[in-house]
């Protein structure tokens, strides 16, 4: 499979690029323009990125590997995010992401992205959302979400429509 990038993206890389003295210093922008259009980043990307900066493949694995907000298969239609550092574990992260888990049925103990079969919903874990005054906090999609309870996640899912 190839990566089918639009000339529109294309264009957009490329002006993307020109603003770093080093082609490579642009590697996370490129990664996250193709993560937004694509939705996740195949092998594929990761091949085209390398080719489009002139490095190896390998180079580009490693940090699609190393940072959390790639993802490596796609993501549901609907994409809770979880906060799970200091703030919001004390405050009941951990309770709400089983709650997710649990509700959409999918592993309350598995690490990463987790997306239902049918493609609507995904469950994550993620770094600090900035709401520590309000934990725990979540986002769904890029709806920022404080004080959530298992009960107030219940009205915000019966609110969504993938």
């Amino acid at each position: 499979m190839s990566l089918a990038v639009p000339a529109a993206l294309e264009t957009e890389i490329d002006e993307l690029i020109s603003h770093y003295p080093d082609r490579r210093s642009a590697s996370l922008m490129l990664l996250h323009a193709l993560q937004d259009h694509f939705g996740w980043l195949p092998k594929e990307a990761v091949e085209w990125t390398a080719a489009k900066l002139g490095l190896q493949p390998i180079n580009v694995h490693e940090l699609v590997t190393f940072y959390p907000m790639f993802r490596h298969s796609p993501a549901g239609k609907l994409q809770f995010k979880v906060c799970r550092t200091l703030s919001c574990a004390l405050g009941g992260g951990a309770g709400l992401h089983q709650h997710l888990c649990r509700k959409f049925g999918l592993d309350p103990h598995a690490h990463g992205v987790q997306t239902t079969p049918d493609g609507k919903f995904s469950v994550e874990f993620v770094e600090c959302l900035a709401g520590c005054g309000t934990a725990p906090v979540m986002m769904v999609n890029d709806a920022f979400h404080e004080a959530v309870t298992p009960e107030k996640a219940d009205t915000i899912i019966s609110r969504c429509h993938p």
